[in-house]
């Protein structure tokens, strides 16, 4: 249906990590579902990824990427940034305003004239590089928070083919939208792009509110998940694609027997009964500080837990050249150190803390080893952690604890235990009903959880997304696929 046009992809980061130093670079893909969903199409039609390469000008990123894309029959095209664009647009506007607004933690937002300016320089940037790449059978696919002026700035320079757009994150309510200064020229930039999708119908919502209260005149026909916007004689479609995983890769990488060995490894060198994993990039989102203190709670409250439970908790470093991620990393260190000081006992230690990342093996053998995940962001767009815990419990013995905040509760809620990241006796009690549910409870859960991942895979999620494919106004998805769809 789709392959017979050219993919032209265009994100804030290119899908391939550039380390090393001169005379000695080194090009690797990098992990993520959007990578391994978008590869074998952009591979397949000869496509393009456009976006940052992540380091700084000087490196030879243009003769690095031709040579790394030989043999790819795809081609990977550097957006140059300077330190001043990096430091203003990236850490500054994108991260410092839009980021902790549309997570809905207001109180670390920042708004500065001085980034969202550099923010728009880029957006236009992004734009200019797009351009020379575009074919009359392009289907330009834009993604995410650092991008959403793109499309208004391809409009601008005469380009009239179908603009698509995937927002990542969260979209926020109107009370919390209308605190951006810049909120009018966001809405009306991203009204630029034919057809928007987000993670949820809670976010198409909050968008299509926005939209009601900024822009009256909009005629909006909702249907259930997809929605057709009209204003100004242009159409946008507004639709949800819960992002997912290739739950194969997971669920086959989970069998081997590496990951087999890393599993009994962890689980005999930490001589718990039961392995409770909590596994997050650094972020004030993703609630680590309340998840502590939730078990904290639940050693209080139930003594019989100690010696036979332990909290795994990864926590990947991640902007520790900001002082807000560096003041986060001292509290939990303290906050850890102080629970493990209260109830640690001879041969038990409540929580391992580990700050470092796992290797891909590591990764899976945690997931493996660990019979709950305990997955409670404060908010979070999808967190495919999540999938990525069920896809890899192969026996079928795990429980999904998860936030309700979480983009993934839509799809998973019904067979993970749903929680409150703020409610700390709520989710305390969550983690003993995890610790005594019975093996036979545990079995049927797990087995709807990975039912449900498989069958809604990141490929399904591309398909949904291109088959929404609309140009000249004909419409061409295949409506009885979707209307199966979670």
């Amino acid at each position: 249906m789709f392959t017979d046009k050219h993919l032209l992809v265009i994100s804030n980061r290119l899908p391939v990590a550039i380390s090393g130093e001169e005379g000695d670079w080194h090009v690797e893909q990098s992990a993520g579902g959007l990578v391994t969903a978008l590869s074998p199409l952009l591979k397949k039609n000869k496509g393009v990824w456009i976006g940052w390469a992540g380091c700084n000008p000087d490196v030879p990123v243009h003769q690095l990427l031709k040579s790394y894309c030989e043999n790819l029959d795809c081609e990977l095209i550097p957006v140059l940034l300077t330190e001043d664009e990096v430091t203003n647009y990236y850490r500054g506007f994108a991260n410092r305003a839009i980021w902790p607004l549309f997570h809905d933690l207001l109180g670390h937002a920042t708004f500065s004239a001085e980034q969202w300016e550099v923010y728009v320089d880029v957006n236009r940037k992004f734009a200019q590089a797009i351009v020379p790449h575009i074919k009359p059978d392009s289907f330009i696919w834009i993604h995410d928070y650092q991008l959403m002026l793109v499309g208004h700035f391809l409009r601008e320079m005469g380009i009239t083919k179908h603009l698509s757009f995937f927002l990542h994150i969260p979209f926020p309510s109107r009370d919390l939208f209308r605190r951006l200064p810049w909120k009018n020229d966001i809405l009306q930039g991203l009204l630029k792009y034919d057809h928007i999708g987000f993670q949820t119908p809670h976010d198409r919502r909050n968008f299509i509110h926005c939209i009601r209260w900024l822009l009256p005149k909009a005629f909006i026909k909702a249907s259930k998940r997809e929605s057709i916007m009209n204003y100004e004689d242009r159409e946008v479609k507004l639709g949800f694609y819960p992002i997912s995983i290739d739950f194969n890769e997971f669920n086959d990488g989970a069998k081997s027997p590496e990951v087999e060995e890393a599993a009994w490894f962890v689980h005999e060198n930490l001589k718990s009964r039961t392995l409770v994993l909590g596994l997050d990039r650094l972020d004030y989102t993703k609630g680590i500080a309340e998840r502590f203190l939730a078990f904290e709670r639940m050693l209080e409250k139930y003594p019989d837990v100690h010696g036979n439970i332990s909290l795994i908790q990864v926590v990947i470093p991640s902007r520790l050249h900001v002082e807000e991620y560096q003041d986060l990393k001292e509290s939990l260190d303290t906050l850890a150190g102080r629970i493990n000081g209260r109830f640690s006992k001879f041969g038990w230690v409540p929580i391992h803390y580990m700050f470092r990342s796992l290797d891909r093996v590591q990764l899976l053998g945690h997931y493996r080893a660990c019979e709950i995940a305990l997955i409670t962001p404060l908010r979070d767009g999808m967190n495919l952690v999540a999938k990525e815990y069920c896809a890899s419990s192969v026996d079928n013995n795990g429980v999904l604890i998860l936030s309700e905040f979480a983009g993934a509760a839509e799809q998973l809620g019904k067979y993970a235990i749903v929680v409150n990241p703020y409610d700390l006796e709520g989710t305390a009690d969550a983690i003993y009903s995890a610790y005594i549910m019975e093996p036979k409870e545990r079995q049927r859960r797990m087995k709807q959880l990975r039912s449900e991942i498989r069958r809604n895979d990141v490929h399904r999620w591309v398909r949904w997304f291109l088959s929404a494919y609309t140009e000249k106004n004909t419409v061409i998805y295949q409506t009885n696929e979707i209307s199966k769809s979670v």
